[in-house]
């Protein structure tokens, strides 16, 4: 649809529905190559919540019903609870609409099979929503795991870990349900982490072929909002893991939300044979890395006018935040729609991240190693 305005539909409107809308209209002022797009509907359940939503985001529609709109539109963002990822995602695909689904793609991994299935038969281009891929200092790591800077890939840590739900007394949502969300800190969080781990290094070792993996829940009742009531926690607080990639490279993962004192800690270590690095998103814009010859870390300030996205921005040495992912994520997003082409991170690739957490519960379930589906 090259030179077409691109018509824009959105299920949800709360954290991530702002986080999207406000990546749209950023995009004509930074990214002046952009496709143009219309946020056409709103989806909610609310009327008056909607309503006032759609006012404050720029949609001129709204609709209580998805399924009214994912044929009118040309793409339609999924931004609803996990239990919201699978049908209207499958719907929009067979219906020709361009879909982008938050993470994870699924609650478990038969559904996404169902929407890996749903996409791979359709035309329209199906992603998901991993915007930590698009930070720039990670797309810098990359590039130098890519040009050999760190050798043969032996070890790859990663942790995600925030402090929301230390408190017992913090109230129930629908995160904490199993049924609604399909696990806890595993898929909230630690899709995330293995999914940036795979977009780093997958290249250089491979597929991950077995896992190890342990769940705790930590605080088992919350309080229901507004109620007297107290809720069963049906989902993790944490887990743990271990992998083992194709190439003998190994990884260990893990998330938390009961983490005391970290906010939004998440932490990637690639370490090689000729070097390391270390990014940490409570310091995205920079990039810890020694090479060959270095006797310790250096701490590169990803800001530079060459480096990636940044010369959208402001001068060398302004930082970007975690918002600024989003719209490096749209931008990327509704480019390949315009000019129909592949999209990463697709359907697929958000595939292969589900069977390793679906791995993770095995191997919790079971007390052993075990391989991926």
């Amino acid at each position: 649809m090259p030179g077409d305005t691109i018509s824009v539909g959105v299920l949800g409107y709360r954290f991530m529905g702002r986080a999207h809308a406000n990546a749209l209209a950023r995009l004509p002022m930074f990214f002046p190559d952009a496709p143009d797009v219309e946020r056409h509907t709103l989806v909610g359940r609310d009327e008056d919540a909607l309503s006032d939503a759609a006012d404050r985001l720029g949609f001129a529609h709204t609709a209580t019903d998805w399924e009214s709109v994912v044929d009118d539109v040309d793409v339609f963002y999924n931004l609803g609870p996990n239990h919201l990822h699978a049908d209207p995602s499958i719907a929009a695909l067979e219906a020709g609409t361009h879909v982008l689904c938050e993470k994870p793609l699924a609650r478990k991994l038969a559904e996404a099979e169902r929407m890996r299935a749903a996409a791979a038969a359709s035309d329209a281009v199906a992603a998901c929503a991993f915007n930590y891929r698009f930070v720039p200092a990670i797309r810098y790591a990359k590039g130098l795991i890519a040009d050999g800077k760190l050798g043969e890939i032996r070890q790859v840590r990663g942790r995600y870990l925030q402090d929301w739900l230390v408190d017992p007394d913090t109230p129930w949502s629908w995160r904490n349900d199993a049924a609604l969300a399909g696990s806890g800190a595993l898929g909230d969080l630690g899709a995330h982490t293995v999914d940036l781990a795979r977009f780093l290094v997958g290249e250089q070792v491979g597929a991950v072929e077995t896992v190890s993996g342990t769940l705790r829940t930590f605080v088992n009742e919350r309080p229901v909002p507004d109620s007297d009531e107290r809720r069963p926690v049906t989902v993790d607080d944490a887990y743990t893991a271990q992998v083992e990639y194709a190439s003998g490279a190994i990884g260990t993962f893990e998330a938390s939300r009961v983490a005391d004192g970290h906010k939004n800690d998440h932490t990637i270590e690639v370490h090689g044979s000729k070097g390391s690095l270390r990014f940490s998103l409570e310091r995205l814009n920079e990039l810890a890395f020694k090479g060959e010859h270095h006797r310790g870390y250096e701490t590169i300030l990803v800001t530079d006018e060459s480096d990636p996205y940044v010369d959208h921005w402001w001068p060398p040495g302004h930082v970007l935040g975690w918002e600024h992912t989003f719209v490096h994520e749209n931008y990327e997003f509704l480019s390949a729609v315009a000019a129909d082409e592949t999209f990463h991170p697709s359907f697929e690739d958000a595939y292969q991240v589900q069977r390793v957490l679906d791995a993770v519960e095995r191997a919790d379930e079971r007390g052993e190693r075990v391989a991926l589906r």
